[in-house]
């Protein structure tokens, strides 16, 4: 029986350094809550202005609520990409706010664990996030901003429906005029509706109280529900004949054919990662190199910087005694805010103008610089190095006095 190997130690540094510990456990059961709470209030708040938009199409073209539900769902990965990174940074800093309000911090750091430390699990929770949202811009996003154009063409073809005013007459077909008393609801509810079908060789005059405009739901045709009425036909062969019903649905008019949408692939948003970077090697022509190559450091950019926003946090977190107040978090939000929009123009001017890819890079490198720096002075590392530095000056300067004859 051999004995077994040791391990190196590098592999146990490594080993020890992603295994948590009861602290790296309770820092992580912390964040948990309110970055959930706060994810969920920056997806509602992204997505309200956009469901309004939604909503008033709905309204616009009478279109059912599994549309808007598709909509809705094609919208999610995009601002899902925009609000991980602002979670997290509301979720790191609240707790080591709260911890530092509540002295947890002091206690920790004066048993000889550094603020460096303590980030370290939201760190790697960074790394983790930075993953996922790296998948979910090159993998996830493209096909959902293909599906959202893609639905959107379809409900804005297939949604019309005859707009009415109240007393005007229209005719939807040749064969059909309707006319109501009153109209509501931008053209789509009707009260006292007068219907004249010359269709099939035969005239039938409908009269309902009340009735409603809307889409089939296989959007196939423009139909009206009618309630409380009568149907006088009249083939001219025989006694015309009166009916009387409770409700009734009739066909207004079919939708015509609509072109389909064009394929994936004519936006250099709508490529995975893999196919960007395909396109760029064998140098497609369908979309500009300059545009495709901003894309994929764009979302290299946005992916890598992640892991650092826990440090910028923790160190806007931190207060000074009896500190009841201060800026941090709305200078947090400011940083990153600004951050993205430097993002967002850098993109911009690298895909139009074929600027330098620094542009792009430039802010990163600095975000992940200015977080990284400010945690080192906000936990004391460079007071400790200056400290031993000095100590090491003076004990130099002793030993040559010393050495002296």
């Amino acid at each position: 029986m051999t004995p077994s190997m040791p391990n190196p130690p590098l592999l146990r540094r490594l080993q020890a350094f992603f295994t948590p510990g009861t602290l790296d456990r309770y820092l992580i059961a912390q964040v948990i809550p309110p970055f959930l709470v706060a994810l969920s209030v920056v997806m509602a708040a992204l997505l309200l202005e956009r469901l309004l938009v939604l909503f008033n199409l709905l309204a616009a073209g009478n279109n059912h609520l599994g549309v808007f539900v598709e909509l809705l769902t094609t919208l999610l990965p995009h601002y899902l990409g925009l609000a991980i990174p602002a979670a997290l940074c509301v979720g790191v800093f609240s707790i080591i706010r709260r911890m530092s309000q509540n002295e947890e911090i002091d206690a920790i750091t004066s048993s000889g664990i550094s603020l460096v430390r303590i980030t370290r699990p939201y760190i790697l929770m960074g790394a983790l996030l930075s993953f996922l949202a790296f998948l979910l811009y090159g993998f996830v996003q493209p096909h959902a901003r293909y599906d959202f154009r893609a639905t959107f063409y379809m409900a804005s073809h297939t949604g019309w429906a005859p707009r009415l005013q109240s007393n005007m007459f229209a005719s939807p077909s040749p064969t059909l005029t309707i006319v109501a008393d009153n109209v509501t609801q931008g053209g789509s509810d009707l009260h006292g509706v007068f219907i004249r079908d010359t269709s099939d060789n035969q005239e039938r005059d409908i009269t309902a109280r009340h009735g409603h405009i809307r889409l089939a739901s296989d959007s196939s045709a423009v139909e009206i529900d009618l309630e409380d009425g009568t149907i006088l036909t009249d083939n001219r062969k025989s006694v015309p004949t009166l009916t009387t019903f409770e409700h009734a649905t009739r066909l207004l008019t079919r939708a015509n054919h609509i072109t389909p949408f064009r394929e994936r692939g004519e936006d250099e948003r709508e490529l995975t990662s893999p196919e960007l970077v395909s396109r760029l090697i064998h140098q497609d022509p369908s979309i500009s190199r300059p545009h495709m190559r901003s894309e994929v450091h764009f979302r290299l950019a946005r992916s890598l910087t992640i892991p650092f926003i826990p440090a910028l946090a923790a160190a806007l977190a931190i207060m000074r005694k009896r500190q009841r107040s201060s800026a941090g978090l709305v200078l947090a939000f400011i940083i990153m805010v600004g951050f993205d929009h430097m993002l967002q123009f850098g993109h911009s001017m690298v895909a139009t103008k074929k600027a330098s890819l620094l542009i792009i890079w430039g802010p990163a490198l600095f975000f992940v610089a200015m977080s990284s720096l400010l945690l080192l002075y906000k936990s004391g590392t460079f007071q400790t190095l200056k400290a031993r530095w000095t100590s090491k000056r003076r004990a130099g300067a002793k030993n040559n006095q010393k050495a002296l004859p």
